[in-house]
């Protein structure tokens, strides 16, 4: 099997289960841009020994998968797509939203701006973090253009991008913040 395909020389891709699109277009950012921030997760969970930070990253990682999988799939071949893999829901929104809280009873968020960079590897969640929000601001200009298939994406990256936020804190959570403000 041959990695390279050579379709993608002139500057298209292909969707999952047919057509294509050209790679400027604002679907491939938000996916790409996912794509991003799945790596900068491993570069994360690679570099810590906590295995709540690694296991949380892991599921954010798969969980991201399926929203890029959902973000490249045209209208049309949607419900072959729910017929073959898993699309975003409310419960994957809830996941976060409880991983959330779970974590916030662990330690007490300062109510200031937080410097990221207490340690590399919450600077490193941060960083995914601000990726993501790049991907939400992509996926918000899909909405905005009707081609969002399922608004539960945007509800689940931004919830995404707050687990990350705490998730950074939770690492450091035995360590001084430097805060922004005060």
């Amino acid at each position: 099997m041959s990695i390279y395909t050579k379709s993608g020389d002139k500057g298209k891709t292909g969707l999952l289960f047919g057509g294509e699109i050209s790679k400027s277009d604002i679907i491939c950012e938000a996916y790409g841009t996912i794509d991003q921030a799945v790596s900068v997760m491993g570069i994360a969970k690679a570099s810590t020994e906590d295995k709540v930070v690694i296991n949380l990253l892991s599921d954010i990682q798969k969980d991201l998968f399926i929203v890029s999988a959902e973000l490249a799939t045209d209208k049309s071949n949607y419900n072959k797509l729910k017929k073959h893999y898993d699309i975003v829901t409310e419960n994957m929104v809830y996941k976060i939203e409880k991983n959330i809280d779970q974590l916030l009873e662990e330690f007490e968020l300062p109510n200031d701006f937080i410097l990221p960079g207490t340690s590399i590897i919450s600077a490193t969640i941060d960083f995914s973090r601000t990726i993501i929000r790049t991907s939400e601001r992509r996926v918000v200009e899909l909405k905005e253009s009707g081609r969002l298939i399922n608004t539960q994406i945007l509800v689940f990256l931004n919830r995404v991008s707050d687990l990350l936020f705490v998730l950074g804190r939770y690492h450091d959570r035995n360590q001084t913040f430097e805060l922004a403000t005060k």
